[in-house]
């Protein structure tokens, strides 16, 4: 399990794994509960580098990143290029 503490969002730990380039068991503590157990769900067997190309760069209110964003950094620095 890879544990990643996001920066500027509202949740304050991301907890995910990467199973042959897939990513699985993703988990949010704290943030928008419905919406983080949706992203959650549809990014459930993802490809990681795909994760990464289409979540990275989405903003929430202006914040200049957002919980989905946090995720694909987290993704990107386990080890994973956007292809």
């Amino acid at each position: 399990m890879i544990e990643y503490t996001p920066r500027g969002t509202c949740s304050s730990k991301i907890d995910f794994d990467i199973r042959d380039g897939k990513v699985c068991s993703v988990s949010f503590t704290g943030g928008c509960d419905g919406n983080l157990k949706a992203l959650s769900i549809l990014v459930e067997g993802m490809d990681a580098s795909e994760l990464v190309k289409k979540l990275r760069g989405i903003d929430c209110g202006g914040k200049g990143t957002s919980c989905a964003d946090q995720l694909a950094r987290a993704v990107a620095l386990s080890g994973t290029k956007p292809a």
